[in-house]
């Protein structure tokens, strides 16, 4: 294996090396100083950006490969050694750690001796900026959900801030201070969180185990629900759809007794520093609730791979980050795994048309399959058009000034399908990617969740 500049560690449990294997992921070894030396990262950058100069196959995924391979193209040389290394800098700007190169295209992933990891190549070189300079001002407001959730979800201040996001004047302001692309979809805040809704209809924090729950080999059969910080104060109705499903289908619900944000927003900008703090804030909740007999479910694909992936990756010795590993669900993959043990309910009350379905990105690198697509498909007289392509959101990515435009390019593929497809609904897991979506359609119209989709289907709203 190629030293990268630091030691690897050993693959996570449950990952082999080989020629013919799958691609293998490697833990970082974050808290080695070699892992933020600016000599080791400069020559490792080197090293994969000359491979993927030689490559290119990832051209039209993001923009930080054309914006590496334009650099090689315009230089003197017509090589990487003739690109001033400012150009570096660009392309990890560019990277928003979606992982598609790296699951779906890059050829010299390990177990490849060339051992190309980019998306965490790219985290490496964030987290080594943010650590020597800190992170700006804006990535330290867009980065705070929880705080700034808190702020926002004030009854009066909700309203004023959305009030105020819904006006072109305060969208220009919004931009003018604090770089937020006047276009792009900001969330809408809500006092009553999904978290006081559930409390107030009796979901309280996991106890003793629910009587007549029917567990499956896979499944324990009651879960317990991680709202997310998005879910819980920007998109309650996430939360409540949720419930109202699992519910239906026998699957006792109850809530993570404290959350914080999975940290997924601060691993994209590089600092690790609070996403350890953050993971010392949630894991110990989620273990309980395993150890108390519960499943975790939580309705954003970016905070189930924090836990499935990201964490594991970054904390490799801590088993209790393993052990939340390996029972924490999709809520589509949680109901198809239902489904195969013949507990799936399967009387639907309505069809849904047609079906326009993107599918995000952090859901696809999961790799459990198109879930959700097989649970709608289950809806009698129900068509869905499957969109695997990148919306283009990616975090705070697409709200800010400099890349919106780059952004919108991006996801350009998937709005114009949407737009084309004349469905009955059109849906994203990510809502985030939803509303991205919303954002550039010819006409007002509203992303409907699958999980709304599916509540419809069963009459339950």
């Amino acid at each position: 294996m190629i030293d990268a500049g630091f030691r690897m560690t050993e693959p996570i449990e449950g990952q082999r090396e080989g020629s013919l294997e799958a691609p293998t992921r490697h833990a970082l070894d974050w808290r080695s100083p070699a892992f933020y030396d600016a000599a080791s990262l400069t020559a490792e950058l080197s090293r994969v950006f000359d491979i993927c100069h030689g490559c290119r196959r990832c051209f039209s995924l993001c923009n930080a490969f054309p914006t590496l391979f334009d650099a090689i193209d315009a230089s003197a040389s017509g090589e990487l050694d003739g690109v001033d290394r400012k150009v570096y800098w660009q392309v990890v700007d560019h990277c928003y750690l979606c992982d598609m190169c790296f699951m779906t295209k890059c050829p010299y992933v390990p177990p490849h001796p060339w051992n190309v990891d980019f998306p965490h190549l790219m985290l490496r070189a964030k987290a080594a900026r943010t650590r020597e300079k800190g992170l700006p001002l804006r990535d330290r407001v867009l980065a705070a959900t929880d705080r700034v959730g808190m702020l926002a979800g004030i009854p009066v201040v909700a309203e004023t801030v959305n009030a105020v996001n819904r006006t072109r004047g305060g969208r220009v302001l919004l931009e003018k201070l604090a770089g937020v692309h006047r276009d792009a979809p900001v969330p809408v805040f809500h006092s009553r969180t999904a978290r006081d809704r559930l409390a107030s209809q009796g979901y309280a924090v996991p106890g003793a185990s629910a009587a007549n729950v029917q567990a499956t080999p896979e499944t324990r059969g009651q879960v317990a629900l991680f709202a997310t910080c998005y879910g819980n104060r920007n998109e309650p109705e996430l939360a409540t759809d949720l419930v109202a499903l699992f519910e239906h289908n026998g699957i006792p619900v109850r809530l993570v007794p404290e959350e914080r944000c999975c940290g997924m927003p601060l691993l994209e900008l590089g600092d690790l520093k609070h996403v350890a703090q953050l993971k010392e804030r949630n894991i110990p909740q989620l273990k309980a609730v395993i150890d108390a007999g519960y499943d975790i479910v939580a309705p954003i694909p970016s905070c189930v791979l924090m836990f499935k992936q990201e964490l594991p990756l970054l904390f490799p010795e801590d088993a209790d980050v393993q052990a939340v590993r390996a029972r924490i669900f999709d809520p589509f993959e949680y109901l198809m795994l239902r489904h195969r043990a013949g507990l799936l309910r399967t009387d639907f009350k309505r069809a849904l048309g047609k079906v326009s379905y993107h599918v995000p990105c952090h859901l696809r690198v999961q790799n459990i399959g198109l879930k959700t697509r097989d649970v709608l498909k289950l809806v009698p007289d129900t068509t869905l058009e499957v969109i695997e392509r990148c919306s283009g959101h990616n975090g705070t990515y697409a709200v800010k000034k400099e890349f919106r435009a780059a952004s919108v390019k991006i996801g350009r593929p998937v709005m114009q399908k949407v737009a084309n497809a004349n469905a009955d609904y059109y849906a994203s897991d990510c809502p985030m990617a939803g509303r991205q979506i919303e954002s550039e359609l010819p006409g007002p119209r509203a992303p409907t969740h699958p999980l709304s989709l599916l509540c419809i289907a069963y009459g339950l709203k």
